[in-house]
């Protein structure tokens, strides 16, 4: 029987590096002027909702490229804790994803929203602190939530727990489309994180993204003194181009204390 020609899939697409002076950039910025800004774009929700870092309010800003971790349903007669061998093996993808990791990295972990058991601990997250990674999301838990908190590396999740991560997760991919809180990550996106949110940057985006962002925190800064001289909204916010001239007017001229509050 003949059998008809099967087409080689193509490779996957190489990832557009975004250099880290544009990261150092975007960690920068606030995540409200970086949503509206991609809404404008057509991105509707690009924030992964339900997640907070374990550093607290001392959580670092931070804004990396995506290396990503896609995790499938664990199995009894794979997932074992002979896996975890002293050399790679293909059972045991996590500690080569960690080894692969590069500087200006933030790890990003499908773990379909299952917080059932670990993503990762802090050994591995010390490992990748110390390869340069600049932070680790997951949509599930880590363990060793004190350890992790005291660590100067944002570590995202939705959860802790001690369970380990062979009770339920086996890492079936490295460096693949992933999705994670329910937003599409691709390899190399940009990974920004504030006290407010985790939010993805499409990496072809990411130097236009910086540029429009720090004009508009810049803008609603000088907007927020006037709110709080006493001004109402209208023409104030959203700003009409008398008051964009009045702020370009500010700059110009050393941006000059505002009147102090008043009730109006």
């Amino acid at each position: 029987m003949n059998h008809p020609h099967t087409p080689t899939p193509p490779p996957l697409r190489e990832p557009h590096r975004v250099p880290d002076a544009v990261l150092d950039r975007l960690a920068r910025i606030s995540s409200g002027s970086l949503t509206t800004q991609l809404f404008r774009k057509g991105y509707r929700q690009p924030v992964m909702v339900g997640l907070r870092p374990l550093q607290g309010s001392n959580a670092k800003r931070f804004a990396g490229r995506a290396f990503t971790m896609r995790m499938i349903p664990a199995r009894e007669d794979i997932d074992t804790y002979a896996t975890l061998t002293v050399t790679p093996n293909a059972d045991n993808l996590q500690w080569v994803g960690a080894e692969q990791t590069q500087p200006g990295d933030v790890v990003v972990i499908d773990s379909r929203r299952d917080g059932s058991a670990a993503s990762m601990g802090n050994m591995l997250v010390t490992r990748m602190m110390i390869r340069g990674v600049r932070g680790v999301v997951t949509d599930g838990a880590f363990r060793d939530g004190i350890e992790l908190s005291r660590l100067d590396l944002p570590t995202w999740s939705a959860g802790v727990t001690a369970t380990t991560r062979l009770s339920f997760h086996h890492v079936a991919d490295l460096q693949v489309p992933i999705a994670c809180a329910d937003v599409a990550v691709y390899p190399g996106d940009v990974i920004h994180g504030d006290l407010d949110n985790i939010t993805v940057i499409p990496a072809h985006l990411a130097a236009e993204m910086a540029d429009l962002c720090e004009a508009q925190d810049d803008l609603e800064s000088y907007l927020a003194l006037r709110l709080q001289a006493g001004e109402a909204l209208w023409g104030l916010y959203p700003p009409n181009v008398e008051t964009r001239e009045q702020h370009r007017a500010w700059v110009a001229a050393g941006r000059p204390a505002l009147p102090p509050p008043t009730a109006r």
